[in-house]
C-alpha cells in the first residue's frame, strides 16, 4: 500500500492498527521521515467531533503514525500530547507502537517517555493504563521514569488499583516484591501529600473496618520490610515523618496502620521521640493518641524527658478529644506518684486542664490538684489557683473554696444589636456596566445582582438610544449564546427571559421566534390562572418562578409601551421595599401616565413589610387614583400579606430506595394560604406539598438561595418551608454550601414556623464546619431580633437528634460558640426546650448538653425548673449524664 494520509486514516478509522503499523515498516526510514509532517498536518486536521460516530478507535493508528515518522521525541511528543491522542492513551496499541519504534530502530524513546510521563494526571487517578502506556515506551527507551507526581500516582493505581485487583488473585506482596520500580518510586508515597488517601480508597473499597482488609499496602509492606526486601529504617523514618507532616485524615490511616504494622521498638520511639511529641501536641486524634501510647511506652522505660513531657501537656491538656485528655491527666498523676520531688511542677501542668472546655475535664484536673495540695508549696499553690480562674460553671465556687480566693465577677454578657438590611447599592447608570454586571451574572447569580440588572435593562432602554445598547449587550449575547437560548439543559432558565429581553431591547426578534413565543404563553397563563408550570408555561412552580416571570414579563413587554422603571426594584438588600419609595414610584406613573407591569407590580406589595408603614405614606396612598395606586392602598389599609399555615410534615424512606445510602427520615413542611384570593402570584407561592419519601440530594435553590429569600423578605417562613430539603441534606447526607440561606433568612423578617425552626436545627448539625458557620450567624442574628424562635428550634432539635437523624454532638459546639458571643439567652431557651425529651434516650452528646447549659445557668445566675431534670439526676450509678443532670439541677434548685 502507498505510504499517504488518506490510506493511513483509513486503515486508523477503521481500528486497523496493524494495518498502519505494517504500512510504516514496510516503508523506508527516509520515507517515513519525509511523511512526518503530511502526518502532523492531518492530525491537526482531524474534527474530534467527527470520530464519536466511528465504531472503532482511530486514536492508535494515528499514534502509531506518530511514531513511526517523527523525527525528534520532541516532534512526536508534541503530538501524542494532543488531546484527541493524549484522551486515548488508556487504550493504546502498545505493542504495534513499539514495533515500528523498534524497526526504526529509536534511540530517543526515554526522552519521548519522559515528555509524556510529564504528561500524566495528578488527580483522580483510579486506574494505570496511562502510565503503563508511557512506562512501556520508557523501558524500552531503557530509562528509568522520572519520580514525579503523575508517574507515582500511576504506579500505584497500577499496583493496588481495582484494575490491578481484578488482573490477577497475586498477593499485593508478591506484586510488590516484583516490582521494577518499587525501590525508585516507593519512597515518593511518603511524600506526597494525599496519596494516603488513595490506598485508604483502595483497601477499604468493600467498607470494611477489617484490619484484614484495611491493611493491604501497610501490611504488605510490613512484610517486605520483616523478610528484608525493604530497609525497615528507611520505611520508619518515612512514616513517622509522614505522619508528623499531616493530611488530611484518611490520607494518614494507612500510615498509622503500617507504624503500628511495623510495632517500633522502644530504641526507635527514642530516636523519633520529638515527632511523636509533636504528633501528641499537634497532629489529627488518631495520630495523637498513637504518639502518646507511644510515649508512654518509652516513659516506663524511664527513657523520656520529663522536662519535655510537661511542655507538650500544655496544648494536650486542651485538645478537643476528651478521651486524650483524660489519658494524660492520669499519665502525669502515674508521674507525680512515681517521683514525689517533681509533684509540684507535675500538678501545675495538670492545672492546664482547667481551660479545657468540658466540665468534667476541668472537674478532673481540679481533683487531682486539690489531692497534691497537702504536699504542695505556697508558690506553687499560688500558681495553681491563678490557674483556676479559668474554671467555668460549679467548679468556679468549688476552686474558690478550696484555694482561700474570691468568685470572680463574670463579664457582662455581651449585648446583641439588631441590625437593619442594608440599602441597595447604587443603580447601573450605562450600558457598558450592565453588559459587565450580565456576564458576572451568568457565574454567579444573586437576588442583588439579578434586581440591579433588571432595573438597569428597563430604565436604561427607556432613556438611551437603542445604538448604545445594541453596541454593549449584542457582544455579550453572542459570545455567551448557549446561555440564552432554549435547550434540554437550561429549559426554566431564567436567562433565556433575560436572553430574549436582551434582544427586544437592541434587535428585536420576529414576532414568531420560538423562544418570545413560549414567554408570551407563559405570561399569559400566569395572568389568566395566576398560574405557572404546565404544557403551556415552562416556568418553574417554586418561588424562584417568580423571577423568571417577571423576566419574562419584561421580554413580552419592553418594547411595548414604554416603561421608565420597575416599581418593585428593592429598597434593601434582602429584598424589601420601603413604602414611602414605593408610594414615590406610583405617584410618578400616575403623574406621567403610565402604569407598572402586573406581576412587577404584585412583586412590589409582596415586598412592603408587615408593620411600621408610616401614617402619611398611607394617606398618600389613599389619595392615588390610578388602578395600581387603588391597589397599593388597598394592600397597606388590609395588612398586606397573612401569614400562610405552616405545618411539619414527616417524610419517611422509600421501601425500595434507589440510592445506596437512603434518608431514613427526613422532615418537610407543607404550606397552604390561609385566604382565597389576592394577588395572582400568592397562591403559588404559598402552597408546598413535601413528597412522600425524602429527595436524594436535591438542589432546587442551590446557588440562588438570595433569589429565594427576596421574592418574600417579610414572610421568611415560605422560603424556608420551600428549601428546607436542601438545608436536611446538610445533616442526613454529608454535603456542603447551602448553609448560606439561613443568614438571608435570618436578614428578612417574620415569624419563625416549623420551615424555619427545623431549617436552622438542620443546619446548625451540618457536616461542614462553614455551614455551621453560617447557621452561627443566623442564630446571633435571630437572637438580636424580636422574633421569638429559639424554643422552636429546641424542639425541632430534640425531634431531629433523638433517633439520632442528625449528629448532637455537631450542634453543641455551635450553640456554645452563640452562649460565648452572648446570645446566651437564646441558647438557654434552646436547651430547656431540648433537653426534657433527649434526657430520657442514650445519645453520648446529651452529657455535653448538660454540661453547657450549666455554663449559662452559672453566668446567668439562673433559676427554673427543667421536666424530667430531677429524676435524671436520681437514677443510680456514676454515669457522666448522672453527674451532669446532679451539677444542673444542683445549681438551678440552689438559691
Amino acid at each position: 500500500m502507498t505510504l499517504d494520509w488518506e490510506t493511513v486514516d483509513r486503515l486508523a478509522r477503521a481500528g486497523d492498527d496493524a494495518g498502519v503499523a505494517t504500512l510504516l515498516i514496510s516503508a523506508g526510514e527516509a520515507e517515513r521521515r519525509a511523511f512526518f509532517k503530511t502526518v502532523e498536518a492531518g492530525i491537526k486536521a482531524v474534527d474530534p467531533a467527527s470520530l464519536w460516530r466511528l465504531q472503532a478507535n482511530p486514536a492508535g493508528g494515528y499514534a502509531i503514525a506518530v511514531l513511526g515518522t517523527a523525527p525528534t521525541a520532541q516532534r512526536a511528543s508534541a503530538l501524542l500530547t494532543r488531546r484527541i491522542l493524549r484522551d486515548h492513551w488508556r487504550w493504546m496499541p502498545t505493542a504495534h507502537l513499539l514495533a515500528v519504534a523498534a524497526a526504526r530502530g529509536l534511540d530517543w524513546l526515554g526522552d519521548l517517555g519522559h515528555r509524556l510521563a510529564q504528561r500524566l494526571p495528578t488527580r483522580d487517578v483510579w486506574e494505570s493504563s496511562e502510565w503503563e502506556f508511557v512506562a512501556a515506551v520508557i523501558r524500552a527507551g531503557g530509562a528509568e521514569p522520572p519520580v514525579i507526581e503523575g508517574v507515582v500516582r500511576g504506579w500505584l493505581a497500577g499496583l493496588i488499583g481495582p484494575r490491578a485487583s481484578r488482573r490477577r488473585p497475586v498477593p499485593l506482596t508478591t506484586r510488590m516484591r516484583e516490582d521494577p520500580y518499587l525501590d525508585l518510586i516507593l519512597p515518593s508515597l511518603f511524600e506526597i501529600d494525599g496519596l494516603g488517601a488513595v490506598i485508604f480508597n483502595s483497601g477499604w473499597s468493600d467498607g470494611s473496618d477489617d484490619p484484614a482488609t484495611v491493611a493491604r499496602f501497610p501490611g504488605a509492606t510490613a512484610a517486605l520490610v520483616a523478610e528484608g526486601r525493604l530497609d525497615r529504617k528507611t520505611i520508619l523514618a518515612a512514616t513517622v515523618d509522614r505522619l508528623t507532616r499531616g493530611d488530611k485524615p484518611n490520607a494518614l490511616r494507612p500510615f498509622a496502620v503500617l507504624h503500628d504494622c511495623l510495632a517500633p521498638t522502644v530504641d526507635e520511639i527514642a530516636e523519633y521521640a520529638p515527632d511523636y511529641l509533636r504528633m501528641l501536641a499537634e497532629g489529627p486524634g488518631p495520630l495523637a493518641a498513637l504518639a502518646q501510647t507511644a510515649l508512654r511506652i518509652l516513659d516506663d522505660h524511664g527513657r523520656l524527658d520529663l522536662d519535655l513531657l510537661l511542655d507538650t501537656s500544655a496544648p494536650v491538656l486542651i485538645r478537643k478529644e476528651k478521651s486524650l485528655v483524660k489519658a494524660q491527666i492520669a499519665w502525669l498523676e502515674k508521674v507525680a506518684r512515681r517521683d514525689p520531688g517533681r509533684v509540684g511542677e507535675v500538678t501545675v501542668a495538670i492545672s492546664g486542664g482547667f481551660g479545657h472546655p468540658a466540665l468534667d475535664i476541668q472537674e478532673r484536673a481540679l481533683a487531682v490538684a486539690a489531692g497534691h495540695l497537702p504536699v504542695l508549696g505556697p508558690e506553687t499553690v499560688a500558681r495553681i489557683a491563678a490557674e483556676s480562674t479559668l474554671l467555668a460553671g460549679d467548679l468556679t465556687a468549688r476552686a474558690a473554696e478550696l484555694f482561700g480566693t474570691t468568685v470572680a465577677v463574670a463579664d457582662r454578657p455581651v449585648a446583641l444589636v439588631a441590625v437593619e438590611a442594608a440599602p441597595m447599592p447604587a443603580p447601573i447608570t450605562s450600558a457598558a456596566e450592565l453588559a459587565e454586571e450580565v456576564v458576572v451574572l451568568l457565574h454567579d447569580q444573586t437576588g442583588l445582582r439579578w434586581e440591579r440588572v433588571l432595573d438597569a435593562l428597563v430604565r436604561l432602554h427607556a432613556d438611551s438610544d437603542r445604538e448604545s445598547l445594541t453596541a454593549a449587550l449584542a457582544p455579550v449575547l453572542e459570545r455567551h449564546e448557549a446561555w440564552f437560548r432554549d435547550s434540554t439543559w437550561n429549559p426554566c432558565s431564567p436567562f433565556i427571559a433575560l436572553g430574549t429581553a436582551m434582544f427586544m431591547a437592541t434587535v428585536p426578534l420576529p414576532a414568531r421566534d420560538n423562544n418570545l413565543l413560549r414567554l408570551q404563553m407563559a405570561v399569559r397563563a400566569a395572568w389568566q390562572e395566576g398560574r405557572r408550570g404546565g404544557d403551556d408555561s415552562r416556568l418553574p412552580t417554586d418561588p424562584f418562578g417568580v423571577l423568571v416571570l417577571r423576566t419574562a414579563e419584561i421580554a413580552v413587554h419592553i418594547n411595548g409601551a414604554m416603561m421608565p422603571m420597575l416599581v418593585a426594584t428593592p429598597t434593601r438588600v434582602n429584598g424589601s421595599v420601603d413604602p414611602a419609595v414605593l408610594l414615590e414610584r406610583l405617584s410618578r406613573a400616575e403623574a406621567e401616565g403610565w402604569q407598572p407591569w402586573p406581576f412587577d407590580l404584585e412583586q412590589a406589595l409582596l415586598r412592603l413589610p408587615r408593620t411600621g408603614v408610616d401614617p402619611a405614606v398611607t394617606a398618600g396612598a389613599a389619595a392615588l387614583t390610578s388602578p395600581a395606586g387603588r391597589q397599593f392602598a388597598q394592600w397597606l389599609a388590609s395588612g398586606g400579606l397573612p401569614d400562610p399555615v405552616s405545618e411539619p410534615f414527616l417524610q419517611l424512606m422509600d421501601a425500595n430506595p434507589i440510592s445506596d445510602a437512603p434518608v431514613r427520615r427526613r422532615m418537610a413542611v407543607r404550606l397552604r394560604p390561609s385566604r382565597d384570593g389576592g394577588l395572582r402570584l400568592e397562591r403559588q407561592l404559598l402552597t408546598h406539598e413535601p413528597e412522600k419519601h425524602p429527595a436524594w440530594w436535591p438542589n432546587e435553590f442551590d446557588g440562588i438561595e438570595s433569589v429565594l429569600t427576596m421574592v418574600l423578605p417579610h414572610h421568611r417562613e415560605v422560603a424556608a418551608a420551600w428549601a428546607i430539603a436542601g438545608q436536611a441534606t446538610l445533616a442526613d447526607q454529608n454535603r456542603r454550601g447551602n448553609g448560606v440561606l439561613l443568614p438571608c433568612l435570618a436578614e428578612c423578617t417574620g415569624p419563625v414556623g416549623p420551615g424555619l425552626a427545623y431549617a436552622l436545627a438542620y443546619t446548625l448539625a451540618a457536616k461542614q464546619e462553614t455551614d455551621r458557620a453560617s447557621a452561627l450567624d443566623a442564630f446571633l442574628a435571630l437572637a438580636a431580633g424580636t422574633e421569638p424562635f429559639a424554643p422552636a428550634v429546641g424542639a425541632a432539635l430534640a425531634d431531629l437528634a433523638a433517633d439520632s437523624t442528625i449528629k448532637l454532638s455537631r450542634v453543641i459546639p455551635v450553640l456554645a460558640d452563640a452562649h460565648r458571643a452572648g446570645a446566651s439567652g437564646a441558647v438557654w431557651e434552646v436547651l430547656t426546650a431540648a433537653l426534657p425529651p433527649l434526657l430520657t434516650t442514650k445519645l453520648r452528646a446529651v452529657p455535653d448538653l448538660l454540661e453547657l447549659a450549666t455554663q449559662i445557668a452559672v453566668t446567668g445566675n439562673l433559676h427554673a425548673e427543667i421536666p424530667g431534670l430531677s429524676e435524671a439526676a436520681a437514677q443510680p450509678g456514676t454515669s457522666r449524664l448522672v453527674q451532669e443532670s446532679k451539677r444542673l439541677h444542683t445549681i438551678l434548685t440552689t438559691p
